[in-house]
């Protein structure tokens, strides 16, 4: 099981017109610990970072799961409901989870996300897809499979 953390890192970057700016750019990392996830995002963004930076955030992300697209070039947060039935009230129970999906934009992260869940035995429906400014995820090793489209 993953523990994601959320970590903004403050940097300066060089525009196109040779100007300086600061921005705050967020990433995920797999960690334990705050501190373990701390000591990870300043690994992983040193070698692409030039001058100082220092990490301004760092939460847990509650993600149920992570889907990577290989075609994909942003990060898409998606809502999803698992849908189960009370056999006593007759009722539907919707349990709310969170997963994140790689993909180049909503519709294509929808499809991502059905393709990831295909064999799961519970129903499910999408309640919501948002883009987030997440640039880069680095989980341990390669513990997340690419999740591979139809007609590729």
């Amino acid at each position: 099981m993953h523990n994601w953390f959320e970590c903004k890192v403050n940097c300066e970057r060089i525009l196109e017109n040779g100007m300086q700016k600061r921005e705050t750019e967020p990433y995920l990392v797999d960690a334990l610990s705050f501190t373990e996830a701390e000591a990870r995002i300043i690994k992983e963004v040193t070698p692409y970072i030039s001058g100082e930076f220092t990490i301004t955030d760092i939460k847990r992300a509650k993600l149920s799961e992570i889907f990577l697209y290989d075609g994909g070039d942003r990060f898409f947060r998606a809502k999803v409901l698992f849908l189960s039935l009370n056999e006593k009230t007759g009722t539907i129970k919707k349990t709310a989870t969170q997963m994140l999906a790689q993909a180049s934009d909503s519709e294509e992260a929808i499809k991502v996300i059905h393709k990831g869940m295909e064999g799961t035995l519970a129903d499910y429906e999408i309640a919501s897809v948002s883009e987030t400014g997440i640039l880069d995820i680095f989980p341990y090793g390669d513990s997340i499979k690419s999740i591979v489209l139809e007609g590729e």
